[in-house]
């Protein structure tokens, strides 16, 4: 059991932060691949470059986040049959997560393929400077990896599912030093552009995903034997119906993203530019969030399959203090540095630059006075989700998705470009409602006192 974290003893913020910590790091690993990228690019290649990545962001982020959401629900299954030590339901539940994850990323790879021009032209991606046919390129060689991406994802959620997030962390370190590596290579020395980057990525989250894989096969209960890869269609079917909803969500919430994206598109590439920016740094913001959640989800499965119910509920409490807290020590950390944090990504001596650099560090700041509502969301999502509910969160991701349309479209004409400032918080707060509510309704049905 070396590496593995039982949460259901011991006391819930040490066990949570215990978790945690290890998975900001490993996130802030995984960031390193966009950061790298585009720091490469746009100061390596050129502003106009920088926005052809970012005009892929949303439609990337609709699949690789959908993805990844889902696999995580996948492994809630483990946690919970780690919980009530059931070894048979474990390494079903493994093979099972295997069969659903390979034909589902499978059927999101040839549709990003087919759909990355037209999907770039509805959302019309600038023509100047090369942008589209840049953005394609990225885009497509990005889609041709999603298989790898959705397996590294899975393998790092059986293992956390188990407690264990300091492997996904080493495997993650290795990987973020391949990537930077490749992306020099590729990039500066063998011109490959951002083609090249987006290959550097690829490759190294492979390398992440194997990692993963040889720990996992060395865990003590998993005995993944020919009994084991047997086709259960009934634990298929609760994980589908599990599982699918939270990867819907996604592609909900990143539809919306893509209006927005498409609005960002027609205010040149200045904008588009700075905006991107900030899309790059909001995955630094985010993965601390990001990081809680998968220790809520963990802390919250385990308790509920071993029936500790009293311990699920405290966990959301202490939750949210860790939550609040991270946030406003991350913002504390990052306001003062709004201005300097864009120009990570943006040739100051390029035409436009100090536009764009304005408008990254406006947009910036709110984000960053918004993050304990984000930081919410994760505390209450991943708690329903991990007793049972992913409803949900599928209907809070409608919310989510709804709100950035109608700002993005309705009142951007009424308000202006300034309304772009403010979507993604609007957004949160809503996203938050609809998940706070029913969890506190759900929680008296499925967690009695």
């Amino acid at each position: 059991m070396a590496g593995q974290i039982n949460m259901t003893r011991g006391k819930p913020a040490k066990l949570m932060l215990q978790f945690a910590l290890p998975v900001i790091v490993t996130n802030l690993g995984q960031q390193l691949y966009q950061l790298v990228d585009a720091a490469i690019v746009g100061r390596g290649v050129g502003v106009d470059a920088l926005a052809a990545v970012g005009c892929t962001d949303w439609t990337y982020w609709m699949v690789m986040w959908s993805v990844a959401v889902m696999t995580q629900g996948f492994a809630t299954f483990v946690s919970r049959y780690f919980g009530s030590n059931d070894t048979v339901k474990i390494n079903k539940a493994i093979t099972t997560s295997v069969y659903l994850s390979l034909l589902i990323s499978l059927v999101f790879m040839v549709a990003g393929i087919l759909g990355a021009r037209p999907i770039l032209v509805l959302l019309r991606t600038p023509t100047e400077g090369n942008i589209l046919s840049q953005a394609v390129t990225y885009l497509t060689t990005m889609f041709c990896g999603i298989v790898i991406v959705a397996f590294y994802n899975l393998t790092a959620a059986i293992l956390r599912a188990f407690g264990d997030s300091k492997t996904p962390l080493l495997a993650m370190i290795i990987a973020a030093a391949l990537n930077i590596l490749l992306d020099l290579l590729f990039v500066v020395v063998f011109r490959w552009g951002v083609f090249g980057a987006a290959l550097a990525s690829v490759l190294s989250q492979c390398v992440a995903f194997i990692f993963c894989t040889v720990k996992i096969l060395r865990i003590s209960c998993v005995k993944l034997d020919k009994a084991a890869w047997g086709w259960d269609g009934q634990l298929a079917g609760e994980m589908a119906k599990f599982g699918i909803p939270l990867a819907l969500q996604y592609v909900i919430i990143n539809l919306g993203g893509m209006v927005v994206q498409s609005a960002v598109n027609r205010q040149g590439s200045a904008f588009v530019a700075g905006y991107t920016a900030v899309n790059k740094l909001y995955g630094l913001l985010e993965c601390s969030g990001i990081s809680l959640g998968a220790a809520y989800t963990t802390y919250a499965a385990q308790n509920f399959g071993a029936g500790n119910f009293l311990r699920v509920r405290r966990g959301v409490k202490v939750g949210m203090v860790l939550a609040v807290g991270a946030a406003a020590a991350l913002a504390a950390v990052a306001l003062p540095l709004r201005r300097l944090l864009p120009q990570l990504f943006i040739d100051m001596a390029e035409p436009g630059a100090a536009e764009a650099v304005e408008i990254a560090a406006r947009y910036l700041t709110v984000m960053i006075l918004s993050l304990p509502v984000l930081y919410l969301v994760y505390v209450h999502r991943h708690n329903l989700q991990a007793i049972g509910n992913s409803s949900w969160s599928l209907i809070s991701g409608i919310a989510e998705s709804a709100s950035r349309v109608v700002m993005a479209t309705a009142l951007f004409d009424l308000a202006g470009v300034e309304i772009m400032f403010y979507i993604e918080p609007v957004a949160w707060l809503l996203a938050w409602l609809f998940v706070l509510v029913p969890y506190y309704w759900y929680q008296k049905r499925s967690l009695p006192v």
